[in-house]
């Protein structure tokens, strides 16, 4: 065990999926915790009270238990909060999600994975590979593995994974010997001005990797080859594709109904067949990351191959949620243009002619109308998209949400396929009752609270 049995902590914003994680991995270490959130607590959050969590729900000075060792913030919470207020009177320790993160790092080798799309699947790949090898030292990801509903953990290895978030540049605070760049793309406007800013803290986070590690990068991404050319770290640089031209690459892929397979190539040469119970390319590509970042470690691909062809995936991410009346309910996480058409693209190659419906939830008002045009294209494999208010996280607004959400949907109109806009989520749920039929399948998408629509359709059915 890295820390002492007898170490505690107060998490404020526990019910967010990192901190989350990162209350089951101390859990699992011997830590004494409590926690407090403005959400109500989520069943995951029951089980941690299980436990032993402490947990209270509202931000008030009296959450902050005597026996508290340190508070731990995410970072959605200002300084401004009544409970990081009492910590600093009284001189109690405070750390960031990513601080703490970063000091449960430094006792291991650090395994992070970076990128506009892919983080938390790839990472939850590569832990559940290095679970497997018995290399796992802890591991932390931002959703919850559909196998055990759990998204962080301990373990008595040497490597510990961590989804790696650049936003407010949080990734700094790793220490990682190496490392997956799994691609950039324009994102987070309330702390990048432009897309170069992005840029920078990427090759910045690159910079940290050890001189004896590794940085895998994504060949197929037109900016990160040319970003990372300029990182001033000694690491290894390894390539990922799908150009046999990457260090490692795919040849040959096949899905099927369950899931698909393909040939791995290093330097152009088969070494072998992965199969991988998950559809859509873009998980394919996924694992190609995860693989290639374990075998650079040195994992065996037999291992490897064991690993992902039991791997069942992670909540909210092409998730089938049920089957009712002949309508068959998927809920994704997307909510940046590029991860709202790869994942239209993968329901559409597995679903042929069936209708899709899709319902999308934008994701902060900045966001959506930064990205306006490419949202406005990425629904090209939807029949029809139903839009809900924007969710306007970390954001002080009006009206906007719904302006917004009727702006997109006339431009979806523009570019020929169905869309409406709706003022809550009930007007959608409504609507899906009467205009969906037996055969149609429908998807919920976004990093709100979309996923609410599939529980309340099949309540009222």
């Amino acid at each position: 065990m890295d820390e002492v049995l007898s170490q505690s902590a107060h998490l404020v914003g526990v019910c967010g999926s990192g901190m989350k994680a990162l209350a089951e991995l101390l859990l699992d270490r011997g830590w004494l915790l409590s926690g407090s959130d403005l959400l109500p607590p989520t069943a995951s959050i029951g089980r941690l009270v299980a436990r032993g969590l402490v947990f209270r729900q509202g931000h008030h000075v009296e959450n902050l238990p005597a026996s508290a060792s340190r508070l731990i913030y995410s970072p959605a919470i200002p300084i401004s909060n009544p409970e990081r207020q009492e910590a600093k009177r009284r001189l109690l320790r405070q750390v960031s999600y990513s601080q703490m993160v970063g000091e449960l790092m430094r006792s291991s080798q650090g395994v992070c994975i970076a990128g506009t799309h892919g983080k938390s699947t790839t990472t939850a790949m590569t832990a559940w590979i290095l679970k497997a090898a018995s290399r796992l030292s802890g591991a932390v990801i931002g959703a919850e593995l559909c196998e055990s509903g759990r998204n962080g953990w301990s373990g008595a290895g040497d490597l510990f994974v961590a989804e790696s978030c650049e936003y407010q540049r949080s990734f700094l605070d790793f220490h990682p010997r190496f490392a997956a760049i799994l691609g950039m793309e324009p994102d987070h406007f309330d702390c990048y001005p432009d897309f170069r800013s992005l840029q920078n803290a990427f090759c910045d986070f690159a910079d940290l990797i050890a001189a004896d590690g590794v940085l895998l990068f994504n060949a197929d991404c037109p900016v990160s080859p040319l970003v990372l050319g300029t990182s001033t770290t000694a690491a290894r640089r390894v390539s990922f594709g799908t150009n046999p031209s990457a260090t490692w690459s795919i040849q040959d892929a096949e899905e099927h109904d369950g899931g698909q397979t393909w040939t791995l190539l290093h330097h152009g040469h088969s070494v072998g067949q992965i199969k991988l119970p998950l559809y859509g390319r873009h998980n394919r590509l996924n694992a190609l990351a995860a693989t290639a970042l374990c075998l650079e470690i040195g994992i065996s691909l037999e291992t490897i191959c064991g690993a992902l062809s039991t791997f069942q995936g992670i909540h909210r991410r092409l998730e089938f949620v049920g089957n009712y009346d002949g309508i068959v309910f998927v809920d994704d996480y997307a909510h940046h243009p590029t991860a709202v058409k790869v994942t239209l693209q993968a329901l559409r190659n597995h679903f042929g002619t069936r209708r899709i419906v899709c319902v999308f939830q934008p994701h902060q008002v900045l966001r959506t109308t930064s990205l306006m045009d490419e949202f406005s294209g990425s629904f090209g494999d939807a029949d029809q998209v139903l839009i809900a208010p924007v969710f306007a996280a970390r954001e002080s607004v009006t009206d906007q949400p719904r302006q917004v959400a009727e702006q997109l949907a006339d431009r979806i109109l523009e570019n020929g396929v169905k869309a409406e806009a709706f003022a809550s989520l009930d007007q959608i749920v409504t609507t899906l009752e009467d205009a969906t039929r037996p055969g149609d399948v429908i998807v919920t998408m976004g990093a709100g609270d979309i996923d609410r629509i599939h529980y309340e359709f099949t309540r009222r059915l």
